[in-house]
């Protein structure tokens, strides 16, 4: 006899456990995204203690990022077949080991060697923090309130790593900018082995090894090659020659992915229209994030003379802004509306405030500057972040979950590090333009302010018009409905699977 639709049996109860174990799965975002930046604030005291040449002191930052952009996916996949609670804890260890190990360095190639293991690391602790949010959180407005604390948590953290490495720098030394990783990792650790359940895809672990071989040589090729740019120049052999490589290998791997039978990114991962709006949204919002990060430090520091701690401070503004936007608006609407309806206002919000450089000059205030390119670039990242974190997951088979956590912050990552170099190599070339169109007034200190200020206007109207393009192609391309519709006071099924 046929069941009634009132008498079905109840969906499994959740986790009591859970609101505690996103406590310390979004401590472990934290410090991954902390580190990107809290080193950058203690590189030029790390420099001088070490006595690393300017050629050799990008490395510092440049072995971390190859690593974890380029090992993200083969981490995914890991964290799927070997178990996401394993890999959480596995890669918060290792992060602890590492960040101890490039702390207590006493030369150039320890760190180097320390920087390329937190990478390493990171990249199997991101996809597996991010795929146990995804299988923890299933109901529509629980895993929007959850989505939009991880929002909140990427996109503050970025900021909060500035305040950190300035005074960790100023007041005690550039190592504990590595050592202070280690009790976070720690605290992360305990709290996950105590609170979080086991997942893990269903079926015995095989890894597609040309695949894995091809997309970290392609991902290496371009992550590296955006990172060669910012000294060599876009149109330099090398850069050419190293982007040119990495597109051909990822062309290699996605019809090697096409082939074979057990892929380490299957297709159907990345084809769905709304993951690809949802991986756009999240490296797009990243060009935004750190190309504000990039232009209103030196800003501050250069042409206004912040101290670290000072410029730290500052960016306190956009922190809340951010919390206000993701925790407090975001994830109130992220179960009613489109995702594109957050989205796509998120990135034009974060464009604007990239525009908005276009009206400071160099004596102009605070409050009236970078207060407000703050406060707009925190309240559009705090749009962005929840619904593109949401949706990278929307649909997804479970077996899947890692590996489509590993494709956004894949995106996030190459958005960081592309849009960085980019940015950065137009600012120093607007500024190198000016400075020798006014040769004959000689050089002065207000001259070499006004010219970078040039520099962040041209680099600023860039990042702004690349939101602007990539907010249009999010319309129209995550065309997904709003994920629950009301029917006399209550939530129908959602168009969306409920393993999203």
């Amino acid at each position: 006899m046929e069941v009634p639709a009132t008498e079905k049996s109840p969906a499994p109860a959740a986790d009591p456990r859970r609101w505690s174990a996103l406590l310390f799965i979004g401590l472990a975002q934290l410090m991954i995204v902390l580190d990107g930046t809290v080193v950058n604030i203690a590189l030029p005291t790390l420099q001088r203690d070490l006595g690393i040449s300017d050629g050799d002191r990008q490395w510092v930052v440049t072995a971390y990022t190859l690593a974890f952009g380029s090992l993200l996916l083969l981490g995914g996949r890991i964290a799927d077949y070997t178990g996401r609670k394993r890999a959480f804890l596995i890669g918060l260890l290792g992060f602890a080991a590492a960040s101890a190990l490039g702390g207590a360095a006493g030369g150039f190639e320890a760190v180097l060697i320390a920087r390329a293991l937190q990478g390493a690391f990171a990249a199997l602790l991101g996809p597996s923090a991010l795929s146990l949010l995804a299988v923890t959180f299933t109901e529509p407005e629980e895993r929007a309130k959850a989505f939009g604390i991880w929002g909140a948590i990427t996109a503050t953290a970025g900021a909060i790593g500035l305040l950190a490495g300035g005074a960790l720098t100023e007041y005690l030394n550039w190592r504990w900018c590595l050592f202070i990783s280690v009790p976070i990792a720690l605290i992360a650790a305990v709290g996950g082995y105590a609170l979080l359940s086991e997942s893990r895809a269903p079926g015995r672990a095989r890894f597609d090894i040309p695949g894995v071989l091809l997309v970290i040589g392609g991902l290496v090729a371009i992550v590296y090659g955006t990172s060669r740019a910012e000294s060599d120049g876009w149109g330099s052999a090398r850069v050419i020659g190293l982007l040119a490589a990495g597109a051909v290998l990822l062309v290699v791997f996605a019809l090697v992915e096409s082939r074979v039978p057990q892929p380490l990114l299957p297709l159907r991962v990345i084809a769905d229209r709304t993951r690809g709006g949802a991986y756009l949204g999240a490296g797009l919002a990243f060009v935004g994030m750190f190309g504000a990060f990039l232009f209103m430090t030196y800003y501050l520091q250069v042409i206004k003379g912040f101290s670290p701690v000072k410029t730290g401070l500052a960016f306190l503004p956009m922190t809340g802004a951010v919390l206000l936007s993701a925790g407090g608006l975001a994830s109130r609407l992220l179960p009613k509306v489109p995702p594109r309806a957050l989205i796509v206002p998120g990135m034009l919000i974060l464009a604007s405030s990239m525009l908005w450089m276009l009206g400071m000059d160099t004596d102009t205030p605070y409050a009236r500057g970078i207060l407000v390119a703050g406060l707009l670039a925190g309240f559009g990242a705090g749009l962005i972040m929840p619904a593109a974190y949401n949706y990278a997951t929307h649909g997804v088979d479970p077996g899947d979950a890692g590996i489509a956590s590993a494709g956004v912050n894949t995106a996030q990552q190459i958005g960081s590090s592309v849009g960085t170099a980019l940015l950065n190599t137009i600012a120093a070339g607007t500024t190198a333009d000016y400075l020798a169109a006014h040769a004959r007034q000689g050089a002065s200190p207000a001259l070499a302010r006004h010219a970078a200020m040039e520099g962040f206007q041209r680099a600023g109207t860039w990042a702004a018009g690349i939101l602007a393009v990539g907010a249009l192609i999010v319309a129209v391309l995550m065309n997904t409905p709003r994920p629950a519709t009301a029917v006399s006071g209550t939530e129908t099924a959602e168009p969306v699977p409920a393993h999203q």
